[in-house]
């Protein structure tokens, strides 16, 4: 059994660790238990009901939260052209394509997620065994692959999320901050939610969302009642 510090242990003083909570009890919770020093992001853990070996099972995507995530976000876009000045006038920090991909290769990556217009995409993936581990391969499920520059910038930069289901048919997100109190949390799992629902592979049999829990970078988790989260979604308390 993994050994914990004090702070954590008295997060988790008087917690049942298999108690189900309803969505806005789990996130209160959570947000009472932070104890770092530093402000701390809530993430939450959904077990989906899918194998994501087989690829008509596989769920993931992107969402824009109400809220943000509460960070600052380098964007690079990899374009030419007119759409370079449209990236960068939208608020992209790093833009280009040759010379792009070859700062890349030398190891150059001051940024935190990309963007490709497809004409492009063959240029990137000369550098995507760099960027495909680091979770910043432009992808068009997620929206990162489009000729539509400025509103890919503009919508990453406001905060939004990508997920992607593991093997075990968890999907993991940052919800934003434990400063943004629970309103703000709650409204952006609501939103992440809401798009996780809309994914639902057709070949996924049975329950959709089987188990859920959110917690904060350093404190513990905390179960929600997987029946009660439709309701939840579609703004019931």
């Amino acid at each position: 059994m993994p050994k914990h510090g004090k702070k954590f242990r008295n997060a988790l003083a008087g917690v049942d660790e298999q108690q189900r909570y309803t969505v806005e009890d789990a996130v209160a919770k959570s947000l009472a238990a932070a104890f770092a020093k530093f402000d701390e992001t809530v993430d939450v853990a959904v077990g989906l009901g899918v194998d994501p070996k087989y690829s008509d099972q596989m769920v993931r995507g992107a969402c824009p939260l109400p809220h943000g995530l509460g960070k600052t976000v380098r964007v690079a876009v990899f374009c030419k052209g007119d759409k370079e000045a449209e990236a960068k006038a939208a608020g992209a920090d790093v833009v280009g394509a040759e010379d792009l991909v070859a700062k890349i290769k030398e190891g150059t990556l001051d940024f935190d997620a990309a963007i490709a217009t497809p004409d492009t995409m063959a240029l990137v993936g000369q550098v995507g065994r760099i960027l495909g581990p680091r979770g910043l391969m432009p992808n068009a499920k997620t929206g990162t692959v489009t000729f539509d520059v400025a509103a890919a910038v503009r919508e990453i930069k406001a905060g939004r999320v990508e997920f992607k289901v593991d093997k075990a048919g968890v999907l993991h997100a940052p919800l934003g901050k434990v400063s943004f109190g629970p309103e703000k949390i709650l409204e952006n799992l609501r939103a992440l939610l809401s798009e996780v629902s809309r994914l639902k592979p057709s070949a996924a049999k049975g329950a959709y969302m089987r188990t859920m829990a959110v917690s904060t970078t350093m404190g513990p988790g905390f179960r929600i009642d997987p029946t009660l989260v439709r309701k939840f979604i579609e703004g019931g308390s």
